[in-house]
């Protein structure tokens, strides 16, 4: 393996390359992306051996990572203008739409799908950490319809990245995901909104914003030019999510309005279950 291309140098882009420099500086790094800005910052923090649109043909892994929305075009793009020994994977959060459409293309066996569970609020190549993917899990999707040898270069840069493989069909990988990471974005997003409509009438309110606030609504920072895309391509699974968590929090409101104590607590007892979970999941 000598060459690496990679379309889209934000965060995760940018943070696959700092992996890159760190642990095979000996790796000809090419990249590119539409953002100007962002492909002069990506070539100033020294991401990318040189800036090029197009990878070679001779290129031996391209990596995507733009917008969800953009993925299906650009890989077929890239297929058809890099070589038969050429691995193409990309990093996008929804994998069922990108799977079904890619499934009879000729060079299918080029693609793989996968999905880093890794990620900041932050965007953009100065966001990138070379730790990001560091200890974290990575999506594999219908691993079997990849070439062999050509999924051995995959498990080399996972390696270097040292993530968890975990293998899960693209279906059920886009409806867990609408609810354990979509929805929390979605939350986010709308609390932050809600917040900023009421400091219309009271100028003051963030003097009472504490951590929980902090925390809460930290991930509607995100970028809105990499969620939206994601929220429309995952929305059937995401509005799946929604109704359920509209629901419990209109139950919840009603039990509020009714000065419910004893269906209130037995609410959030029931809710302190998922710390029981999580603790289970950080040990593994």
């Amino acid at each position: 393996m000598k060459k690496i291309h990679i379309i889209g140098l934000g965060l995760l882009g940018g943070s696959f390359a700092l992996v890159l420099k760190k642990k095979r500086p000996d790796l000809i790094v090419t990249g590119f992306d539409q953002n100007s800005t962002h492909l002069e910052q990506a070539q100033a923090l020294g991401m990318i051996t040189e800036a090029k649109e197009k990878p070679d043909a001779d290129t031996d892994v391209v990596v995507l990572a733009t917008p969800v929305d953009t993925l299906t075009s650009l890989l077929e793009q890239t297929l058809a203008e890099t070589g038969d020994k050429t691995l193409v994977f990309d990093f996008g959060s929804t994998k069922e739409l990108i799977c079904e459409k890619i499934a009879k293309h000729p060079k299918r066996a080029n693609y793989l799908a996968v999905h880093p569970i890794a990620g900041t609020e932050n965007s953009g190549p100065k966001a990138a950490e070379v730790d990001l993917f560091d200890g974290k899990v990575m999506i594999i999707c219908e691993m079997e319809k990849t070439d062999v040898h050509l999924k051995g270069m995959a498990y080399e840069l996972f390696e270097l990245m040292n993530m968890k493989l975990r293998f899960m069909d693209p279906k059920d990988h886009d409806l867990h995901l609408a609810f354990v990471s979509h929805l929390s974005h979605v939350t986010s997003f709308m609390l932050g909104k809600t917040v900023l409509d009421k400091t219309a009438d009271e100028k003051h309110i963030f003097d009472m914003a504490g951590s929980g606030f902090a925390s809460t609504v930290r991930l509607a920072k995100s970028s809105p030019a990499m969620w939206a895309p994601i929220f429309v391509e995952n929305r059937k699974n995401l509005l799946e999510a929604m109704d359920s968590y509209i629901a419990h929090m209109q139950d919840f409101r009603n039990k509020i309005a009714a000065e419910d104590y004893k269906g209130l607590s037995e609410e959030m007892a029931e809710a302190n279950k998922i710390r029981d979970i999580l603790d289970l999941e950080k040990g593994r």
